[in-house]
């Protein structure tokens, strides 16, 4: 059964993969991209350390540009990010050769997330499955599995070296002139997953 998994290279993502793999699922990484950047590569680069097969899915600028106007509006990220993760879902389910797609949004998680009916909306429309393994896990469980697993590189958001939807978005920001601590939390952690932790041989079964 082949799944497509949206992949930043985070812990969060990469832990879903991991458990959908471990469940018997036929995982294909997905990053998405504007094309403003070409930071989708850190997340292949992890996608191949960690023995995925990953692709990229093309959203049209219009969408960031649309995310971009929530986010000054709003004066905080949250809504454009979670606009972003919506369409990203749908752009991936409307996909011929999708039947299963899945992200790594986690119990405790505010933005981005699909609550219940916006869930079975996104099923029905598209007629895929979309499963979320840490739906029932809170943030304890996954630092110790994560810490257990992978070796995994946290820093300020500004600084780390990644593939989520802020990097295109805090660019474009940036592009018009705002800066993106007007928005985005000054002291604001991120992690993306170099590999599997030394002597870790579970994570490749």
């Amino acid at each position: 059964m082949r799944i497509h998994h949206l992949y930043s290279g985070g812990k969060d993502s990469s832990l879903s993969a991991w458990i959908l793999r471990r469940i018997g699922y036929d995982v294909k990484l997905v990053t998405v991209s504007f094309g403003t950047l070409d930071s989708w590569r850190f997340a292949r680069e992890t996608a191949e350390r960690l023995g995925f097969e990953h692709s990229v899915l093309y959203l049209p600028g219009e969408i960031l540009e649309r995310a971009v106007r929530i986010a000054v509006e709003d004066g905080h990220p949250n809504n454009a990010i979670q606009f972003i993760h919506e369409r990203a879902l749908e752009a991936l389910a409307s996909l011929p050769e999708v039947e299963r797609v899945s992200d790594g949004t986690r119990r405790d998680d505010r933005v981005p997330f699909l609550d219940l009916p916006k869930a079975r909306s996104l099923e029905d429309r598209f007629g895929v499955a979309y499963v979320r393994p840490l739906l029932g896990l809170g943030y304890k469980t996954i630092r110790e599995l994560t810490e257990r697993l992978f070796v995994v590189e946290i820093r300020e958001s500004e600084e780390l070296e990644k593939s989520d939807y802020e990097v295109e978005l805090r660019h474009l920001l940036r592009e018009k002139g705002i800066d993106p601590l007007e928005i985005f939390p000054r002291e604001h952690y991120q992690s993306r997953v170099l590999g599997w932790r030394e002597g870790n041989l579970k994570g490749k079964e």
